[in-house]
């Protein structure tokens, strides 16, 4: 693994929004040949995890959940919506932190992150029924064979062998503001481990261990935006990698390691 000193990191423009059913392979595939941008071997496509969740009919309408006791009580803690803490607990595997203000669950898929990332923003159908709503986007059900779905497609429509990031926006306990990050991942590593490479100086590197994948979807998260910006997929070009086998897992900490948890 080795960087060429540069990147080029560009979203790519004309995906339409994603309906239910649809293949975001073939959507991706073809913004990129109309806008010109063959991909080459060692390219990662990153594509946000809520393009995905709309292709997989993830919406749930906020007003059609009932929720548990539990839920409720949890709400009635934190303030927030019960409709929704009950979709948090549905989605989470525990309950990390339950305060005023905050609700941080350890997710079904492992990581830990506040409202088990049930999302908002750019969730509402297509053509939603009239009088329904307010609606949220779930998480992919496995991002990582998403990601896989997505690097064979778009590998064999353009003969090169690429990596695929799907990403999501996470906060972190320790600093302020959410960054991109890796929820699924197929082609690229998801760490590089440069312990026992030299410094500047000789000294051997002991504990350098880069979350690859995690600063790949933190350098899209800036040309994809959060807000109206409308991309659906970005490239980020300048990496040189071995392709191979990877899952986002491999990024996770064991829970009994996890500091936060």
């Amino acid at each position: 693994m080795r960087c060429a000193g540069a990147l080029d990191v560009r979203a790519v423009p004309g995906v339409p929004v994603v309906r239910p059913g649809d293949d975001v392979g073939a959507l991706v595939g073809e913004a990129l040949a109309r806008a010109g941008m063959a991909l080459v071997d060692h390219d990662v496509v990153v594509v946000p995890s809520k393009v995905l969740s709309r292709a997989e009919g993830r919406f749930r309408d906020l007003a059609a959940v009932v929720p548990s006791e539990r839920a409720r009580a949890l709400a009635a803690q934190t303030g927030k919506d019960a409709a929704l803490v009950e979709l948090v607990l549905e989605e989470s595997s525990a309950v990390s932190r339950a305060a005023p203000g905050v609700l941080v669950v350890r997710h079904r898929l492992g990581f830990v992150a506040a409202h088990a990332s049930i999302d908002a923003s750019n969730a509402e159908p297509l053509d939603p029924p009239p009088g329904t709503g307010p609606w949220v986007l779930l998480l992919p059900l496995d991002p990582d064979a998403s990601a896989e779905r997505l690097r064979a497609a778009l590998s064999a429509r353009f003969g090169a062998a690429i990596g695929v990031v799907v990403s999501d926006s996470l906060g972190r306990p320790f600093r302020l503001g959410t960054v991109g990050a890796a929820l699924g991942l197929a082609g690229l590593p998801a760490l590089w481990d440069r312990r026992g490479d030299r410094d500047l100086f000789g000294r051997v590197l002991e504990q350098t261990v880069t979350g690859l994948a995690d600063q790949v979807a933190a350098a899209a998260d800036l040309v994809l935006g959060q807000a109206d910006e409308g991309y659906a997929a970005a490239v980020v070009r300048g990496l040189r990698f071995r392709p191979g086998q990877h899952a986002a897992s491999e990024l996770l900490r064991r829970a009994d390691q996890d500091l936060y948890a």
